[in-house]
């Protein structure tokens, strides 16, 4: 269908407008809503993160700063507040490991227990997910669980990972008087290792063991 004269063109548009305007401008203005409000959830996004770096970095130079009861105690509390506060960033995962550190310098284990299993559990990083496990199992042994610390690691690692689960393998079966699969686990740590030199003290485990053998 044609339409031959200007005025017919106008009132076709009109009638168009009519008919579809309101939708027409109902979805210009979902779309534009849409853009602003990705726009402002990635800067709500990047705020939050910047808010938690600067108290991530408050909460370590506290924990760093002196060896003491009250700084300790202070250190927590920010971690504490940062959780809290910013549970979505990966800084929150962070907190809870220095956390975690933090309760374990206090004799207080159960704690400790606690926050690394709340970051095993919540994080989507099989590297912090790794080290949190490596460090539980030492929590665990010292509360002589050492079966139950073993039977952590039950995922594939590599590398400086697995250099540092071997490790503590190592100490774990070492305590439970296994001695040949502590040399055995000790060896795998330092063949995972780029520079067995960065850690010095693997040698000196298998060294004590070959004397004892």
């Amino acid at each position: 269908m044609t339409y031959q004269t200007e005025e017919e063109q106008v009132a076709r548009i009109k009638e168009l407008w009519q008919q579809h305007g309101m939708p027409l401008l109902t979805g210009v203005v979902l779309a534009l809503a849409g853009v602003f409000g990705w726009q402002g959830w990635n800067n709500y996004q990047e705020s939050q993160a910047a808010n938690a770096s600067t108290l991530y970095q408050n909460m370590l130079e506290v924990a760093l700063s002196q060896d003491t009861e009250a700084s300790r105690t202070q250190a927590a509390e920010i971690a504490e507040q940062l959780r809290d506060d910013y549970p979505r960033t990966r800084y929150a995962r962070f907190a809870a490991l220095m956390q975690a550190r933090l309760a374990v310098d206090s004799g207080d284990f159960a704690s400790a227990e606690n926050l690394l299993m709340e970051v095993i559990d919540g994080v989507r990083d099989p590297a912090l997910e790794e080290i949190a496990r490596q460090r539980l199992a030492r929590v665990l042994a010292e509360q002589d669980r050492h079966e139950e610390a073993l039977e952590l690691f039950n995922t594939a690692v590599s590398g400086e990972l697995l250099a540092g689960r071997e490790e503590v393998r190592g100490d774990l079966l070492l305590a439970l008087g296994r001695n040949s699969d502590a040399r055995a686990a000790y060896q795998t740590a330092l063949g995972a290792l780029d520079d067995p030199r960065s850690r010095p003290q693997l040698q000196f485990k298998l060294d004590d063991l070959a004397e004892e053998a």
